[in-house]
């Protein structure tokens, strides 16, 4: 954790895509189990206001800046982050690379039925990729749920319960199950099963992807204020010569 960069409280690893990745097949391969957060403004502006959540982030395994603020906020304070790690392709990425090498991979999230929809997806594009289950992320009991993982004793886990719901699951449960690598990945079983379509590539590129989606979904309005807030309380702590937390 050395190399970590600490963006309002938050210490994030300053990876490429790449290293992120092999990073995670680090994890895999030691068999260490580990938990790992794709923060993006919103997560690190709630961060910044709860002590809890901050624990929950940097108690990970691996910590990438999903989103662009992050990024904005990492050069506000003099610490610029190398670049994005979009969490839905991480987990992509991961999905091929357990196909190509042989490790197990749990789905859990998203509406009853989706996790099943983005296995079988999935498994056609990456045609040796072993599902060894999937559990939707309607459920008030954790035991159960725990207890289905620790049968299936995946290598991987996608935990898409949202924020910070799956930070605390995988936090709290973790050591309950065989060795395995959990992703904090918010919506993207919901990608990966076709039932939410990512921006445009160009959208992507400017950095735009967050206004792609709430165009697309205008109710996200309450959580994209968030993000000037986020970039104000960077610019706060700079001028305070302060670059861990208000």
């Amino acid at each position: 954790m050395a190399d970590r960069k600490n963006i309002l409280g938050v210490t994030f690893d300053d990876v490429t895509p790449d290293e992120a990745l092999e990073r995670v097949q680090e994890l895999i391969k030691s068999r260490t189990p580990g938990y790992i957060v794709t923060p993006n403004a919103e997560f690190v502006y709630t961060a910044c206001k709860d002590e809890r959540i901050r624990t929950l982030l940097n108690g990970a395994a691996l910590v990438v800046p999903d989103g662009i603020g992050v990024l904005y906020a990492s050069k506000i304070l003099g610490r610029g982050l190398r670049g994005r790690v979009p969490g839905v392709e991480l987990g992509e990425r991961l999905a091929e690379v357990c196909a190509q090498k042989d490790y197990t991979l749990y789905l859990l999230g998203a509406k009853p039925g989706v996790a099943e929809e983005a296995g079988k997806r999935l498994t056609l594009k990456y045609p040796k990729l072993r599902i060894v289950g999937t559990h939707d992320g309607y459920f008030k009991d954790d035991a159960p749920v725990v207890e289905e993982l620790r049968k299936a004793s995946p290598d991987v886990v996608f935990v898409c319960l949202g924020f910070p719901r799956q930070e605390r699951f995988m936090r709290e449960h973790l050591a309950q199950l065989p060795p395995a690598v959990m992703l904090g990945l918010g919506g993207s079983i919901d990608v990966y099963a076709g039932t939410v379509k990512r921006a445009p590539v160009f959208w992507q590129k400017l950095g735009l992807e967050w206004f792609y989606r709430l165009c697309c979904e205008p109710k996200r309005i309450k959580r994209m204020i968030k993000l000037p807030a986020f970039l104000f309380t960077a610019i706060g702590a700079r001028l305070r010569h302060r670059e861990d937390i208000v």
